[in-house]
């Protein structure tokens, strides 16, 4: 395997190079935290696609497809449903809104009321996001190296922590963008096509498998419903994707650029329930678990170098995700936790530009750390996923699509909600378990009559505050000091 090594060991030098590179161009806090706000619309559907379609996308949905067949594809299919809904309805106007985080939105829109633990929700989800996607190290560099658990999740986190620390968003950005060509070359046009032709075609296929395989609904209704309400809602809310909205040169790159993407989640979603179908007739006799399936099929049915690119492509996959997550982590302990306690307006930039810029590589690197020293001691991935977007859903979706699209929520219905959203889904899942689909139903129902409840039963948010809200959502708010414009690749 002395090729695949050399493929992946130019891979992991190159995410170091592009680190590099983004700490040239991170002069300011908007070029290290949303990459200047000028991305156009090839480098943004790039890296937003990078960045939804992590380990759990890859690994998970050949994993998927190993185990239901065709129908696999709906985990995928939930994420890309999310981001058409997100680019086609509101990330127009979350671009205009110039801000860096979800809860300087709910600032602006509820008059400052629930942005501290609307934060504190945010910075549990991307936390937990980081470690899941740091965790999926670790299969891949075992099929690669064979080496402990702890040592792939530090080799892993560690680069991924270094380029981010160094460039922040324009480093993640450009090796996004490498991620998302590597990704789709490795997967899509070489694991696709040769696990369907090692697997006899789509014929053999169909004459070797159960019908249910080729179901689209052989997953489960309620299943696809849980998954839809998890990672489609998910997708509308999570700070790591409203900071790639943040980075789009305008309303309309974030529109079309986002729509792009999503579509390719679809077609990405597709190929990894066929590649697990396939794997499904290359091994009838089960595997030990079906997240194995992917390092399986390119171990055992891909020739050398070749299948240093595919392993390449997952760990792009894993890399996109952990390093947007691991941003987003930073931004909001920053932004929304750390300024507000020391009194601080999270929009302000006391220090300087320059300061602002070494204090969030301050956070990326501690909490970078964190996240892999978590990831060594957790080792239940599905579990940490689930608490993370259950606590996300029943929290924050009610009062931020609340604040977007009814202008009679009040700053104490959103404050409410969130209090009454998360606490309810955490004794939920103490109740009926981390797993269960109960916590997240009940959570965000409760969420959301509160919501609405305490909004009419108190006073409408001030004219002023919404007068402000209009004219940041029409882009007519103050603008940013921002370095001076530079070239930016298309």
């Amino acid at each position: 395997m002395a090729v695949d090594y050399i493929v992946i060991v130019v891979y992991l030098a190159g995410m170091l190079a592009m680190g590099w590179w983004g700490m040239r161009r991170a002069k300011s806090k908007s070029d290290f935290l949303v990459a200047g706000r000028r991305l156009g619309p090839a480098m943004y559907s790039g890296t937003m696609a990078a960045v939804v379609l992590g380990g759990a996308s890859t690994i998970g949905g050949v994993g998927l497809g190993y185990q239901y067949g065709l129908s696999g594809a709906w985990l995928v299919f939930s994420i890309g449903f999310g981001l058409l809904a997100l680019s086609v309805f509101f990330s127009a106007r979350i671009a205009r809104l110039k801000v860096y985080t979800v809860s300087e939105m709910l600032d602006l829109r509820y008059g400052g009321s629930a942005g501290m633990i609307s934060g504190i929700v945010m910075w549990a989800y991307t936390l937990m996001l980081v470690v899941t996607s740091t965790i999926a190290y670790a299969t891949i560099f075992d099929v690669l190296f064979d080496v402990p658990r702890w040592l792939a999740i530090v080799i892993g986190g560690a680069i991924v922590v270094a380029y981010s620390t160094l460039g922040g968003m324009w480093s993640i950005t450009i090796t996004d963008m490498v991620q998302f060509v590597v990704k789709t070359i490795g997967v899509l046009l070489i694991l696709l096509p040769v696990a369907v032709v090692k697997a006899g075609g789509f014929s053999e296929m169909k004459a070797s498998l159960p019908t249910s395989y080729f179901d689209p609904l052989g997953i489960g209704g309620e299943t696809i419903f849980t998954y839809v309400l998890i990672y489609t809602f998910g997708m509308l809310i999570g700070q790591d994707i409203w900071q790639r909205v943040f980075t789009a040169r305008t309303d309309k790159v974030a529109r079309w650029g986002g729509t792009i993407s999503g579509v390719y989640c679809l077609v990405y979603a597709i190929g990894g329930a066929v590649i697990g179908t396939a794997a499904k007739v290359l091994y009838p006799n089960g595997l030990g678990a079906a997240d194995e399936a992917f390092a399986r099929i390119v171990k055992d049915e891909l020739p050398v170098g070749i299948r240093g690119l595919v392993l390449a492509a997952a760990l792009a996959a894993v890399m996109s995700t952990s390093s947007g997550a691991l941003i987003a982590c930073a931004t909001v302990a920053n932004n929304d936790i750390w300024k507000r306690l020391r009194g601080i307006k999270p929009d302000a930039t006391p220090e300087g530009e320059h300061d602002e810029v070494k204090g969030n590589r301050i956070f990326i690197l501690v909490l970078g750390i964190v996240a892999i020293v978590t990831s060594i001691i957790l080792n239940n991935v599905v579990e940490a996923l689930t608490v993370a977007y259950n606590l996300l859903v029943a929290g924050l979706l009610v009062p931020i699509l609340g604040g977007l699209v009814w202008k009679r929520g009040t700053g104490t219905g959103a404050l409410t909600s969130v209090v009454v959203g998360g606490l309810s889904v955490i004794g939920l899942m103490w109740h009926y378990g981390i797993l269960a689909n109960e916590p997240v139903y009940y959570g965000l129902t409760a969420s959301l009559v509160v919501y609405v409840v305490v909004s009419l039963a108190t006073r409408p948010t001030d004219a002023a505050v919404l007068a402000n809200w209009r004219e940041r959502l029409a882009g007519r708010g103050a603008p940013e000091p921002d370095a001076a414009p530079v070239a930016v690749p298309q």
